[in-house]
């Protein structure tokens, strides 16, 4: 199985840090990455974005269900969220468009162009996901608690 090259970490940390901190949730900063085997036994949300172009493969935005009904709550200006339905989901998704246009910005100062597919979410307990490439997952802490995480599974197209 290919691993992720370490050159395509930043750019993804940058952004998300940036979409978050433009949400109003300032003080993030990088959690201990690590390799994953893509495991969520745990109640959730994913957000699946496609990567194709100057990489190919697939980022996933992983939180629980409670970080997930915040950040959507957030993201609808406050609207309070009981439960993750469309309007929700749909928030989440703009979220994961959110991160991966920056990425793709920053990547493109680089000399990486590539394209992203269409949000695809994911919620539910016992989760498990498999890439062509090991997933390196970077948890994001905001006010010392993890929020999300990334998990990064490309490589050069």
């Amino acid at each position: 199985m290919a691993s992720v090259d370490i050159k395509y970490i930043n750019p993804f940390v940058k952004a998300t840090l940036t979409v978050m901190e433009m949400l109003g949730m300032t003080g993030g900063k990088l959690g201990k990455p690590s390799m994953s085997d893509m495991k969520f036994p745990d109640n959730a949300f994913l957000i699946q974005v496609g990567v194709t172009g100057g990489m190919k493969g697939q980022v996933i935005i992983g939180l629980t269900e409670q970080k997930a009904k915040d950040t959507a709550s957030v993201m609808m200006m406050g609207m309070p969220v009981e439960e993750l339905d469309a309007m929700a989901c749909s928030a989440l998704g703009e979220l994961g468009n959110m991160i991966m246009g920056n990425s793709s910005t920053i990547f493109s100062t680089m000399n990486i162009v590539f394209d992203i597919t269409p949000p695809l979410s994911m919620h539910g307990y016992d989760l498990k996901l498999q890439a062509e490439t090991t997933a390196i997952r970077i948890p994001i802490v905001i006010n010392d608690e993890e929020h999300l995480s990334i998990y990064i599974c490309i490589t050069d197209n």
